[in-house]
């Protein structure tokens, strides 16, 4: 264990090491010294470094900390010595030097220079316009005069900005040395002039704030010569004022005029012991004030302080050493891995990873599960149902389609003649254009889940792989290329999914309505709405309290408004019913009216004895067996009924005039210009487009995710492996590859200086010890 004289010099050695590594998180044991401005801060240092080194002037003279190491050294050996004759270091002049931590290696014997070059180098980092800086000066003094000690010298406090300091300069300064006294390692020197009232002082003030019961602080009252005649600072220093456990030490310090004739530091403390001594109030204490008892107070203050914290300060030491150890590891050992071997090992390893990553993120087996928002393959499966599904829900398969278009394409599929049936082409030509109305939400499908497996890709690394910025974008671009590979055979792919439903219109498609089921729902709802506003009219027009004609039972105007919900509500839409109850019912819908009744007995007819016949010519379940032995026995019910359809009967007295404007709902802008049998047949076409839409619509919510994930995902998955390892797993690329982030590798190589720096101090806290 080395003595207490060593104490001090290890924990400058200390500074040294974190200051050179730029480390400020030891916390050393330190002694502040705090004061206002023109309180004797300056003489007190001068006079324990025994010579004249620091800058004079008015306002603020210190801007930066001065960190002063005072190293005792042997007094110059007798310039009779033969020996040491040449010896220029501990002879005359230069047995005292200082030397400045930011000039290492350069010792400065004249004074004057060490004073010039604090006012340079706070002028280089604080600037000339009296600003401030945290960032320390480090001075050390070697001398035979000075005992150990190391002290902060702080600037001023002061209060009111004068000329082109900053206008919060005493908040500056007041943090400046909050930054110092507040940690308990630092033990703090408070100056104040004996000429100031105790109570107005600052430097008790501000230490009374981080040390309120005064265990660490030490009361330096200085110009105790200026004090009024007949007063004397006796109690002060006797600690009956202002008791502090470390004590008062009183001081006179050199006066101006002093300095003005040159007066020695050595003859100025003689001057001061003879004034201790020799004046009445202060002799019987004379043995415990002036400079030199303050300097072996504070050596052995110090020295003590340094004792009780040293054991902190190497558990904490031990702490780093870990700390920092483990931080290095994270940067892996790539500076030791030089055999081709060793890094192709590495670069395979790193594949495994990301592509490992890659299919984990698809698939929702990632270790890191994203939290915040849908991510990998949840946020797939949310573009296919959420967004996807959606998207096609809302389309309407007629919203560009006016029945002006759906009577211009009636009329140009039937070339130059008059129309006798609507016809089949126009139904084609129409449902065509609107089924591609679904290719661009399906692309558009594509391309979000293209943009979410790029994310996978460019979130599938890990912090080993961050390390190698030239692997990791070479991986990306390899895998980024892999899905754009895919992108087009996939877009090409759904496009053709379109164009094959496009390409053949299935009207046999069970799911798709009949012209004759369509038609009767028309039939249906517009004789519905002509009954009851038939009956409202009848109503309005009828006194109240009337007697009302008996009406016939099977006529229009004897029907209530129960029944001809009821013969809405049986129009026929599906499957259920068979073809016979359906031409039945028509056959009865027809006989509803007496003005319709008009037989036809004409054989000839019964190939077109259906709505689909009428309109487009043919019966599309003709193929059954037995539908046309059922036709026939049906055949003369049916005949009058049908013959009127066929000979426009219906048309002309299902005229629209008889409906108020607003009734007729179904009605689209120009319509009133269309004949009746023309808003038929557009209304018809129109819910057949509907219907064969929604059946497409359906097959093609189905069908592209199954493609995306076919051509794109999985096929990504599945060779996304393979790729990269073909790619990346050349001999030649390995060192290129392999080139570590220069950012990085400076964080390593600093990592492990700071690692050197820990394990050197604490070896000097162990030999210590």
């Amino acid at each position: 264990m080395a003595s207490l004289e060593d104490l001090i010099p290890t924990v400058n050695k200390l500074q040294d090491v974190m200051y050179s590594s730029g480390i400020d998180s030891l916390d050393l044991p330190v002694l502040a010294v705090v004061g206002s401005q023109s309180s004797g801060k300056s003489s007190i240092l001068e006079t324990l470094v025994g010579r004249d080194f620091l800058p004079r002037g008015t306002g603020i003279v210190t801007r930066r900390p001065l960190v002063l190491q005072l190293n005792t050294i042997a007094p110059p050996r007798s310039t009779n010595d033969e020996e040491d004759s040449d010896n220029d270091d501990v002879d005359g002049p230069h047995s005292e030097w200082g030397e400045f931590l930011h000039k290492p290696g350069e010792k400065f014997y004249d004074f004057d220079e060490i004073r010039r070059e604090i006012e340079n180098e706070t002028f280089r980092i604080a600037g000339k316009n009296k600003g401030i800086s945290k960032i320390p000066i480090n001075l050390k003094i070697f001398s035979p005069h000075v005992l150990n000690l190391t002290l902060v010298d702080l600037p001023g406090i002061t209060k009111v900005p004068i000329g082109e300091q900053p206008h919060d300069i005493e908040r500056q300064i007041k943090n400046l040395i909050l930054d110092y006294v507040a940690t308990p390692n630092c033990l703090i020197l408070a100056v104040s002039p004996a000429n100031v009232d105790l109570v107005n002082s600052e430097s008790l003030k501000l230490a009374k704030e981080v040390d309120p019961q005064g265990k660490r602080t030490i009361g330096v009252i200085t110009k105790l010569d200026l004090m009024d005649s007949g007063t004397n600072a006796l109690d002060i220093l006797q600690g009956k004022v202002y008791p502090l456990e470390l004590g008062f030490v009183g001081v006179v310090n050199r006066s101006q005029q002093d300095i003005q004739l040159n007066v020695s530091v050595n003859d100025a403390l003689d001057n001061e012991e003879h004034y201790f001594v020799r004046h009445p109030a202060y002799r019987a204490i004379a043995n415990k004030c002036g400079t030199r008892y303050l300097a072996k107070l504070l050596n052995k203050t110090l020295m003590a302080h340094i004792r009780d914290k040293l054991p902190d300060i190497k558990t904490k030491l031990n702490n780093l050493i870990t700390r920092t150890e483990k931080e290095l590891q994270k940067y892996g050992d790539i500076g030791t891995i030089t055999s081709q071997a060793s890094k192709a090992g590495l670069i395979l390893q790193l594949i495994n990873i990301f592509a490992k990553n890659f299919t984990a993120s698809i698939d929702g087996n990632s270790l890191n599960i994203n939290t915040k928002e849908l991510c990998g393959g949840a946020r797939i499966y949310y573009i296919y149902n959420s967004i996807f599904g959606k998207t096609l829900e809302a389309i309407d398969p007629t919203s560009n389609l006016t029945t002006s278009d759906i009577k211009t394409a009636i009329r140009n599929s039937t070339g130059p003649r008059a129309t006798l049936f609507v016809p089949e082409l126009a139904f084609d030509l129409l449902v065509k254009p609107q089924i591609t109305m679904l290719l661009e939400p399906s692309q558009h499908c594509v391309e979000l889940v293209f943009e979410e497996l790029m994310k996978i890709c460019h979130n599938s690394s890990n912090a080993e792989l961050a390390r190698y910025p030239n692997l990791k974008k070479t991986l990306v671009d390899v895998v980024s290329n892999l899905l754009r590979e895919r992108l087009t055979p996939t877009h090409n792919y759904v496009e053709s999914l379109i164009d094959i439903h496009k390409a053949y219109i299935n009207t046999n498609h069970p799911k798709f309505l009949s012209a004759t089921e369509v038609m009767t729902d028309i039939l249906n709802e517009r004789e519905s709405k002509k009954k009851m506003f038939h009956i409202q009219s009848q109503r309005k027009l009828s006194p109240i309290g009337d007697d009302q004609p008996p009406q016939q039972a099977n006529t229009i105007d004897t029907l209530t408004t129960e029944e001809v919900n009821s013969t809405s509500s049986n129009s026929i839409r599906g499957d259920n019913l068979d073809r016979e109850n359906k031409d039945e019912l028509i056959s009865n819908f027809s006989n509803t009216n007496n003005n319709y009744a008009h037989k036809m007995g004409n054989a000839g007819n019964t190939d077109k004895d259906t709505f689909l016949n009428y309109f487009f010519g043919k019966d599309k379940e003709a193929g059954k067996a037995g539908r046309e032995n059922d036709r026939s026995n049906n055949a003369n019910g049916k005949a009058n009924s049908y013959a009127e359809i066929q000979n426009g009967s219906i048309f002309s007295n299902l005229r629209l005039n008889e409906y108020p404007e607003h009734d007729v709902s179904t009605f689209t802008e120009g319509e009133s210009t269309l004949t009746e049998r023309e808003q038929l047949e557009c209304e018809l076409i129109r819910r057949l487009i509907i219907s064969y839409f929604d059946i497409v619509r359906e097959m093609i919510e189905d069908q592209i995710p199954k493609a995306i994930m076919c051509l794109l995902v999985n096929h990504c998955k599945e060779s996304i492996h393979n790729r990269l390892v073909a790619e990346l797993y050349k001999e030649a690329m390995l060192d290129e590859l392999l080139q570590e982030d220069e950012t990085l590798a400076q964080e390593r190589a600093n990592c492990e200086q700071l690692l050197e720096t820990y394990k050197k101090a604490s070896m000097l806290v162990n030999n210590t010890l």
